[in-house]
Parts: C-alpha cells; structure tokens; sequence
C-alpha cells in the first residue's frame, strides 16, 4: 500500500495508527472503540485531498498519545464496508464510540479543524470517565464526612491528577485540611487552583470557609474565653470575642 505523504508525516505509533479492512472492521474498529474512541479516515491512492487529510490526521491522534486512534480503510480494496456505511466520496472520516458512528466529516480539513473534531470527540467518549471521578468525589466527601480527612485529601489529590480542572476535587481538599487544622496548606491549596474554574461556586464556598476560620482564631479559643466571661462578667472585650467565636463556629457547622 502506498503510504500517503511520504517522509512529511511524523512517525506514527503502530498501536495507535493501523490499515484496516472489511476483514478487520469488527476487531480494528467496532470492539476497539469500546474502550477508546476510533476515527476511520476513508481513502484512495488516488484521491488528491486523501493526501492532504491523512497525514494531517495521523498528526493529531499522534498528538493525543493514545486518547484516539485511527483506522485507514482503502476503498477500492475494501468496498464491502464502505458500502455498507454508504461511503459517497472521500476523503471521509467517521468516528466511533462503543461500537457506534457518532461524527464525522467529508473532505480536507486544516490542522485546527482536525483537532477540534478529535478534542469533541474525546471530550464526548469522557462521559464513563467523568462519572468514574464523580463517584470518586462522592466517596472522598463521603470519608470526610465520616471524620476520615487524611484518606479523604489523599482521595482528593489523585481525583486532581485525573482532572486538574475539577472544582469539586480542589473544593474538597480544601476543607480535607481544614478539617486537619491545616489553614494554611488549605489556602495555598485554593490559590493553587486553575484561574479558570477560580470563580466556581464550590471554590467561593470554601474561601469563604478559610475566611470563617482566620476570623475564628481572631477571636480565640471557645473555651478559654468561656472561662474568661464566667470568671468576670463585666469583661466586655471577652464577651464580644466569644459570640464572635461562637457565631463563626456556627456559621462554620452550617457551611461544612
């Protein structure tokens, strides 16, 4: 088979970059795609923009380093699936997810149109995944509740090596060391996090969490100012740091 572009396309990887056929259709393409998205690129020897479109696509999934494959299919050495997917003209691309044809295109495109139809397509095959984070979240808020902080930060954290851009992972470390008496790893925590999720309800809630606590510790321990008001009633100074205390313990209990 003629390789198109020649020495101008990057090297590819094999596992990710393959020829396929009506022979393989099923193995290469339908019960790959079960687990990580599968475009078909289309083409013929001698179609003038299947020369363009291939090697700028081989480029792209290269790029994505295994998020997306792809599956080279000639058509007149495999009709018999291209006719089945009523193949009108080529270049065409179509893209599979668990089995099925979910997008698609006809034609060349230019290298940012390329990326955009793979970064949808990734974006649209991440729905399992991102329910996997979710019940992550869910059992790292489930452990904090429980009091288990440390198990529940280091939840959090690998939540975050995932996605990075996961308000609810951030918000949830947060108050993990919070809740361990780390103020200050809480905050370098929350202004560590991405500028583009910073305004984040999640993000807001905590950082006025870490408002609530620096205000608390103003104000000082609970119980030593208790025993400063019993001891002298008439300590206005200590009666207004107390209700002070107490009312952000308060407001601490109902944001948590």
């Amino acid at each position: 088979m003629i390789e198109l572009g020649g020495s101008s396309t990057p090297a590819a990887d094999d596992s990710l970059i393959t020829d396929g056929g009506d022979a393989t259709f099923m193995t290469d393409v339908v019960e790959t795609s079960q687990t990580v998205p599968v475009i078909v690129d289309f083409w013929a020897t001698w179609c003038g923009p299947c020369k363009t479109l291939g090697p700028a696509l081989e480029a792209a999934v290269t790029k994505l380093g295994g998020k997306v494959k792809m599956v080279k299919i000639d058509v007149d050495k495999n009709p018999g699936i291209a006719g089945q997917l009523q193949i009108q003209s080529i270049p065409t691309v179509y893209a599979f997810w668990k089995g099925q044809p979910i997008d698609g295109f006809q034609g060349a495109l230019p290298p940012s149109d390329i990326d955009k139809f793979l970064q949808k397509l990734v974006e649209q095959a991440g729905g399992e995944e991102d329910n996997g984070l979710a019940d992550a979240i869910a059992a790292a808020e489930a452990m904090l509740d429980e009091g288990a902080a440390t198990d529940a930060a280091e939840t959090f954290a690998a939540i975050l090596q995932e996605d990075p851009n996961s308000a609810a992972a951030y918000a949830g470390l947060v108050k993990a060391h919070l809740a361990l008496d780390d103020v200050e790893q809480a905050e370098a925590i929350l202004n560590g996090a991405p500028a583009e999720i910073s305004t984040d309800p999640a993000l807001e809630a905590v950082a006025a969490q870490i408002a609530l606590v620096k205000e608390g510790a103003k104000a000082g321990p609970i119980p030593e100012l208790q025993q400063q008001v019993d001891a002298d009633p008439a300590d206005h100074q200590a009666r207004f740091e107390l209700a002070t205390a107490q009312h952000v313990k308060g407001l601490m209990v109902s944001a948590g």
